[in-house]
């Protein structure tokens, strides 16, 4: 009877997820692929170029944990207000998030400014790099600080339910990057172009575009509201760090690990880091599927938390990693086959296509198990488990990706560092799943907040 039951339900569920899902993952697929051919662009600068930005990567994700680590905590309140029948707190956390976020991240990218010389040093960037990034990295922390506002917009829509206007932003500001980007690289007619500070350049014009879009339409909602926000900040304040504080240290772990693994790939070669970049940029848009299920899912995880409603939880769970794994297993496949030909038209210079494809060949498959553990992390938080999701991050870097990463290298050099990377993405797949089920099992007794 209770089979019968699910197979009704997963078919209106599948839909409904379909529904939810498909304008973020167009959205995550443009704003992704945007930043891959960004690398390309800057690829056909030269290997010095592409290497220096390369060196960027890991402070840039390190905004993006931020916040992400913001959005997760404010799209679970809003979500939870919702479902509990509270649109007017709903209003004041949104307009909360959009203040103290801009405040906080902009704090952050001063700080980041003002220190880059002797981080991109301790990362293991060399003069000529660090000329490089010294002209770039300001423009880029800049349009970094236009994307963190525009993605606290984009979360408060989709507390709401409505992910097709933040899908349909991403896409615009995407095109508009595209547009931009051989134009401010390169030049066009009389005029030589920027270099590497144009790809940066591009981005802050195509967020801020973005930016005006996505506020307007909010204002326009009624979704925010300037009463009552004092006496909200006080009561949502202890929720709000419960949840966040977990989440940001947890989306600040990824940043830490890139800034190791970098520093790894540093001590083989410039050709290495400039491969190990266009890797990173190619994983980002090879998960956008599942990128796209950690951005609908929470909110529609978060009102059935507010509801009480644990079968549904229980049912979207199964049916949305079944997805994830049998989607990101046959990408990977394939993309693996074609690696040879991926490598070539993204890379400018054979010694880097080469180390590319063996990236790709790889790691592209083992993001099936990754895509499991990263929305595992993500439900976690929406579904009350901050701390758990935090401890899950942490064993994913910390214990199976970066110790396989570098043993491969002590073992067997770059192909050793591409396999133990792979093995650690399959061993933190396998320890999300079994930590799921343990949370599911009895949701009410391990509830955190």
């Amino acid at each position: 009877m209770a089979n019968a039951q699910q197979a009704t339900s997963a078919g209106p569920l599948g839909k409904q997820l379909w529904q939810q899902t498909w304008p973020m993952a167009i959205g995550v697929l443009a704003l992704l692929g945007f930043q891959l051919v960004d690398s390309a662009f800057i690829a056909r600068l030269g290997t010095a170029p592409l290497a220096a930005q390369a060196f960027t990567f890991p402070l840039s994700f390190l905004i993006i944990g931020i916040q992400v680590g913001i959005g997760i905590a404010i799209a679970a309140l809003i979500s939870r207000a919702l479902g509990g029948g509270e649109p007017q707190r709903a209003r004041r956390l949104s307009t909360l998030v959009l203040m103290v976020g801009s405040t906080l991240i902009g704090v952050l990218a001063v700080g980041l400014w003002l220190g880059q010389r002797p981080v991109f040093t301790l990362l293991g960037a060399d003069q000529v790099a660090l000329d490089y990034i010294r002209r770039y990295w300001p423009i880029q922390l800049l349009a970094g600080w236009l994307g963190a506002l525009a993605y606290f917009a984009y979360s408060v829509f989709r507390a709401h339910g409505n992910t097709k206007l933040p899908g349909n932003m991403m896409l615009l500001t995407s095109l508009i990057n595209l547009a931009l980007d051989p134009l401010l690289i390169f030049g066009f007619g009389p005029w030589d172009g920027l270099g590497l500070p144009g790809a940066a350049w591009a981005s802050v014009i195509a967020f801020g575009t973005g930016l005006g879009f996505t506020g307007t339409w909010l204002w326009r909602q009624h979704w925010l509201t300037r009463r009552g926000l004092g006496a909200e900040t006080r009561r949502s304040l202890r929720p709000f760090m419960g949840i966040a504080g977990p989440a940001m240290v947890s989306q600040l772990m990824p940043p830490l690990s890139a800034m190791l693994a970098i520093a790894v790939v540093a001590a083989i070669g410039e050709t290495h880091v400039a491969a190990w970049g266009l890797a990173s940029r190619l994983e980002t848009l090879s998960l956008m599927a599942i990128l796209a299920l950690t951005m609908s899912l929470p909110p529609w995880l978060g009102r059935c938390y507010g509801a009480g409603d644990w079968a549904q939880i229980k049912r979207l769970m199964r049916l949305v990693l079944k997805v994830a794994v049998l989607w990101q297993l046959a990408l990977g496949i394939i993309m693996a086959l074609a690696a040879h030909w991926i490598a070539l038209a993204l890379a400018g210079q054979p010694a880097v296509q080469e180390e590319l494809a063996l990236l790709i060949r790889f790691l592209l498959p083992s993001y099936a198990a990754l895509g499991v553990c990263m929305l595992v992390v993500s439900a976690g938080n929406a579904l009350g488990f901050p701390l758990w999701s935090m401890v899950l991050s942490g064993v994913r870097l910390f214990i199976c990706y970066l110790p396989c990463l570098w043993l491969g290298m002590q073992l067997g050099g770059w192909t050793g560092l591409a396999l133990g990377a792979a093995i650690g993405n399959v061993l933190a797949g396998l320890a999300a799943w079994r930590m799921l089920k343990r949370l599911l099992s009895r949701p009410q007794r391990t509830r955190e907040v």
